[in-house]
């Protein structure tokens, strides 16, 4: 019977979680190998503490008072080993666990010795309760005085209705408002004691202790009276605190604004209403063709009535008697006031909710407006607007560091560091974890600029001086590349960086090898080489370490890209090392052109050796003819002119000599026979010399420069 192999399988998480350890390790390596090299760079480990030393012995009375303290230690230790008991509760001689949520949310729930008026959520909501009871008796204490709604059948609702809202009111005054701390002198007073007394010394304790004066035991004597509860209204700050601590908390606080505004106007109506029916009840309802008729609801035919007199609309019967006709003066009067300060109070309201989209209106019409006027293409036009739009879509403002120019520094930090330091920490040369001082990169964060980039945009060219880094903070932005420069390398996304390298390098800044730009609306962080330098000043063991970083990272990032794999040699030329390449000198000499230079001379060595072989068969010939021939050689070699090799070798010509033309090519005809390697005089001289780069990493320049001798 055939076994079948066992196949392993692998834990996912374990397996990650070994890689990470690694990496780690890896990591930790490297940075005690740079502590090695560089004394520089400071350790990431802290240093030990010193042991504390041991304190003499006491003596023996303190060690029994020693030992009665550790008894009652231990008690303690024991009673807090004890499962905790507020989880349960006994119930017929059973015990119940309770949730852990009701737990945190009796916690939650209980009230601190002091309460901080301006954060405390909690206070704001008791806020609302008592502001919810002040309405009610607003409301309807003039409701119920003026209109016979309260009968004796239903008075035990309106009854406990009351008791509610007074119990509101009491618990307000003894248990939440002494709790609320103070400033004085620039200090946050937190102790109980002092807030007491600095809320019984203030004007709202007087009032509050008004507003729950218990007038409603009048009624027991002179029957029940809705105005023996009118001091109910005097509970007007607490009123106003909520509405202030509400807009500090709310998003869009001019929508609250609006409601409390329409609110004024309609408590002024309902006012105005109770005021009509009371004066109609004076007159007699029904006596004359101003007063109430007594027909219909009485409360909505009276605030129709307080709806058109208050607001002006008119289309109302005159006034008969003195009584009516001053009424309805004073009411006009209190109309015209009242609802033209609402109207303005409204339409600040409005204002300051558009203030925003009017300022940005007011920049998008400048702007065209010095487009048109300068006569700016349309295409540039209608960029400017994209910009103008997306940027004011995805932020509400066109520059945040207006914004935060407004706070202090240290709130313009805080700011910062929630934005943006999770995106600078993942920059290689920044990373704090390596050993860059935190402070330093605080600072660098208050410098970071946002711009936006339109579709297409350029973020930056090949060939470019590099003085800025790039972090990608919404977007995408593609690098090109290839022989026509459209060609997608890579496409980097939120929270990618490049051109970090050039704020560091020397000479400068470093050119840009690619294009980079921007696939739809991205927005990018930018710091440039100058602001980096004003900070490291005041950081000189950063500004080293830094530089340290950037020339690893150089050397990294400056690698050509792994080839195709190199084939090994097999059998016997395995034990041979690998070939040297041909040093660029001799490369220069056989033309610049590798094989084919040295195939041409091959060429011409064997033609050469193909006509001497002739020459070797007349060996037997005299001595005299030989000398003879020798003779009439040497002759042509002096009447003969100077001539070039009809092939030439090419040579790069420096542009820095202008003294010295090329030689003219001869275009090689077919009936020519092939060239012979002779052996010739020159009128001019052959200069090979190297260079450095003037660009960093291209190494050194191979100059060949060719000059004619100088004529004795």
């Amino acid at each position: 019977s055939t076994q079948k192999p066992t196949r392993f399988q692998t834990n996912e998480y374990a397996d990650a979680q070994l890689h990470e350890i690694v990496k780690k390790m890896r990591e930790r390596a490297n940075v005690y190998k740079e502590k090695l090299n560089d004394p520089v760079i400071s350790s990431p480990e802290g240093s030990p503490t010193a042991s504390p030393k041991k304190p003499p012995p006491p003596p023996k009375e303190e060690k029994k008072d020693e030992k009665k303290d550790e008894k009652k230690e231990e008690k303690k230790e024991e009673a807090e080993a004890k499962p905790e008991e507020d989880h349960y509760c006994d119930m017929l001689c059973c015990k119940f666990e309770k949730p852990p949520l009701l737990k945190k949310y009796q916690e939650y729930m209980k009230l601190p010795d002091t309460i901080d008026s301006y954060t405390d959520r909690r206070y704001v909501a008791w806020l609302m309760l008592v502001t919810i009871a002040y309405n009610w008796n607003c409301w309807f204490i003039p409701l119920r005085y003026v209109f016979p709604y309260q009968t004796p059948s239903n008075s035990i609702y309106w009854f406990v209705i009351d008791v509610i809202c007074d119990l509101c009111y009491l618990c307000d005054l003894t248990v939440f408002q002494p709790r609320v701390r103070f400033v004085k002198g620039g200090d946050i007073i937190s102790d109980r004691v002092e807030t007491k007394k600095f809320y019984y010394s203030t004007v709202k304790f007087r009032l509050d202790v008004i507003s729950v004066l218990p007038f409603d035991v009048l009624s027991f004597f002179f029957g029940f009276n809705p105005a023996f509860r009118a001091n109910r209204m005097l509970k007007h700050n607490t009123f106003f605190e909520f509405n202030d601590r509400l807009e500090a908390i709310m998003e869009k606080a001019y929508i609250y604004r609006v409601i409390r505004t329409t609110g004024y106007l309609l408590f002024v109506l309902h006012i105005n209403a109770c005021l009509y029916y009371w004066a109609s009840d004076y007159e007699g309802i029904g006596s004359t063709r101003w007063v109430y008729d007594g027909e219909g609801n009485m409360y909505l035919r009276c605030y129709y009535w307080a709806v058109r007199s208050l607001i002006t609309i008119g289309g109302l019967p005159e006034p008969d008697t003195l009584f009516e006709i001053i009424f309805q003066l004073l009411n006009y009067f209190m109309g015209v006031f009242v609802f033209s300060s609402l109207i303005g109070q409204m339409r600040d309201v409005i204002g300051a909710a558009t203030a925003g989209q009017n300022y940005y209106r007011s920049c998008v019409d400048n702007t065209v407006s010095y487009m048109n006027t300068y006569s700016i293409p349309k295409l540039v036009q209608n960029r400017v607007r994209t910009w103008y739009e997306y940027t004011w879509d995805s932020q509400g403002m066109l520059d945040e560091s207006e914004l935060l120019e407004q706070m202090p520094t240290k709130m313009q930090l805080a700011v910062a560091i929630d934005v943006n330091f999770a995106i600078v920490n993942k920059v290689d040369l920044f990373k704090a974890s390596s050993g860059c001082d935190t402070q330093m990169i605080y600072d660098m964060l208050l410098r970071l600029k946002s711009i936006v980039y339109l579709p297409g945009d350029f973020v930056c060219k090949k060939g470019e001086i590099g003085r800025e880094m790039y972090i990608i903070k919404q977007g995408e932005v593609q690098v090109l590349g290839g022989p026509d420069g459209t060609k997608v390398l890579v496409t980097l996304r939120a929270g990618a960086v490049f051109g970090e390298i050039s704020l560091l390098a020397a000479g400068g800044g470093n050119r840009r090898t690619a294009n980079v730009v921007a696939h739809g609306f991205a927005n990018l962080f930018i710091l440039d080489k100058k602001t980096l330098n004003e900070i490291l000043v005041h950081y000189p063991d950063s500004e080293k370490l830094l530089m340290k970083k950037a020339k690893v990272l150089l050397k990294q990032k400056g690698k050509p890209p792994p080839g195709p794999p190199v084939q090994q040699p097999r059998g016997l030329a395995s034990l041979f090392g690998q070939k040297p390449e041909t040093p660029k000198l001799f490369k220069a000499m056989l033309g610049g052109r590798g094989r084919e230079g040295l195939a041409k001379l091959l060429q011409l060595k064997r033609q050469q050796a193909t006509q001497v072989k002739p020459q070797k068969t007349e060996e037997n010939k005299s001595e005299a003819k030989k000398q003879a021939n020798k003779k009439t050689f040497k002759k042509e070699t002096k009447d003969e002119p100077e001539t070039k090799p009809k092939e030439e070798e090419k040579k790069p010509e420096e542009p820095a000599a202008p003294t010295a033309p090329p030689a003219q090519k001869e275009e090689p005809k077919a009936d020519d026979k092939p060239a012979v390697m002779q052996r010739t005089t020159s009128k001019e001289s052959l200069i090979i010399s190297m260079t450095p780069s003037p660009r960093a990493g291209e190494g050194e320049i191979l100059k060949v420069e060719i000059k004619e001798k100088e004529k004795k």
